[in-house]
């Protein structure tokens, strides 16, 4: 059984996808053991606790430094023993301490074709504002290992959205959520749990 654990800082979305895949048996073998967020609002811990998967909060607000927010980050992963950590929209740098303790075992969702529109400053909205102003006409979703740098690990899954004429970022964002990210991040996590992709 693949223990996964799931970091989140907004409405979680992607983490009710896999949910969903979960519930539908499309991921098979594995379970949600934490869901974490940096966002005490969060709305992906209530989707947590009505799914009766353990949800807790650790915000950066809590601490004095961020070196005293990254160990009690890496000391609620740990708890849990997680065979997989899941970025699934969460907006904070992934500290060395974490990557270090689960090398090749954090996968990330980014809302763009990395490596276009990808790295520093290019999360949320951004990525989509990015997308309209260039002009491009296909942009997509990728799902990556999680490694020292900000979008630099190895890819795992790509699937391509077309952008469309009028789209604002919001329709461009629902639309690759709905046709892209919803789609590949539980395949990946299903891939992971039968182990057609390796981990670790």
């Amino acid at each position: 059984m693949l223990r996964i654990a799931v970091c989140v800082s907004g409405g979680g979305t992607n983490l009710g996808a896999i949910y969903d895949a979960l519930d539908s048996g499309i991921i098979k073998d594995a379970q949600i053991v934490r869901v974490i967020s940096n966002n005490q609002g969060a709305y992906a811990l209530e989707r947590a606790k009505a799914h009766g998967s353990d949800a807790i909060c650790v915000s950066p607000k809590n601490f004095e430094n961020r070196d005293l927010f990254n160990a009690a980050l890496l000391d609620a992963l740990a708890e849990c023993k997680p065979d997989l950590v899941v970025l699934a929209g969460f907006l904070v740098n992934v500290p060395e301490c974490i990557i270090n303790a689960f090398t090749n075992r954090i996968i990330n969702i980014h809302p763009s074709l990395i490596p276009s529109f990808c790295g520093k400053g290019y999360y949320g909205l951004k990525v989509h504002e990015g997308v309209l102003s260039r002009g491009v006409k296909v942009t997509g979703a990728t799902v990556h290992f999680v490694d020292a740098g900000i979008d630099t690990g190895k890819i795992l899954s790509q699937k391509a959205v077309y952008v469309e004429d009028g789209d604002t970022p919001e329709v461009l964002q629902r639309r690759v959520m709905e046709q892209a990210e919803w789609i590949i991040l539980p395949d990946v996590i299903s891939k992971i749990a039968s182990g057609d992709i390796k981990i670790g």
